[in-house]
């Protein structure tokens, strides 16, 4: 229900500028929205739950260890700022009085250090993944095309390439076999370059919507020029 089969997104802002964006996001109905709501609750509740464990290891440490005594001030300190590292530590210290906080301490404490860390690791890394992918590819006319690809993970940018129109030497369909299936790909063959650049490598979406993008991309780059005409090379 939170995803679907890569389908086509095509926004044209003006006659010399059209973007082509696949993505496996199903449209945005209220239905979903609201699970889109819940499960962004989940993923904020488990990482907190997870930071407060790992707090909680971090303190068992530090008191096994022994903190320094810390040298009584002369004067009363200030107050900290509302939103400060302090106040954060007094937070985080306060929980752990808690029943709740007393539960996530002894979880801490059951399991070793050297394995704590990496399976919290893993688990920050699964709850930051993308439920959705999403690859497009921006075309201007007299400029060049840029394409985009969405990372894995809401903790990386976007990867992205510019392609200046002098380097376009050409943009066609190729196919080629994925097992036993005949899969159609959008490439842009640029000058100086033995490889060929590959739009949507992640999706690889279906001939239809691979056509549909390039025939708006020629149209879009070079209208007026008659060169509508569908390539398909094999490979």
């Amino acid at each position: 229900m939170l995803t679907t089969a890569p389908r086509l997104r095509i926004r044209r802002p003006s006659p010399t500028t059209a973007e082509f964006t696949v993505t496996t996001l199903p449209p945005q109905t209220l239905p979903l929205r609201l699970l889109w709501l819940l499960l962004l609750f989940v993923r904020i509740f488990l990482s907190f739950v997870a930071l407060l464990i790992l707090y909680a290891r971090w303190v068992q440490e530090r008191s096994r260890v022994g903190a320094r005594p810390a040298l009584a001030p002369s004067t009363t300190p200030p107050p900290p700022p509302l939103f400060s590292l302090d106040r954060l530590v007094l937070a985080l210290d306060a929980f752990q009085g808690t029943p709740a906080g007393a539960l996530l301490a002894g979880a801490a404490a059951s399991v070793s250090l050297p394995a704590l860390l990496p399976v919290a690791a893993a688990v920050f890394y699964a709850l930051s993944l993308r439920v959705h992918a999403q690859e497009s590819l921006l075309v201007l006319r007299g400029l060049g095309v840029q394409t985009s690809e969405s990372p894995a993970t809401y903790l990386a940018g976007a990867a992205t390439r510019f392609i200046p129109t002098e380097k376009i030497q050409d943009i066609l369909v190729n196919e080629a076999f994925l097992g036993f299936e005949v899969r159609y790909y959008l490439v842009v063959v640029v000058e100086g370059e033995e490889d060929v650049v590959v739009v949507f490598p992640g999706l690889l979406p279906r001939r239809r919507i691979v056509e549909t993008v390039w025939r708006g991309v020629r149209e879009c780059l070079y209208e007026g020029r008659g060169e509508n005409r569908v390539l398909v090379n094999d490979k």
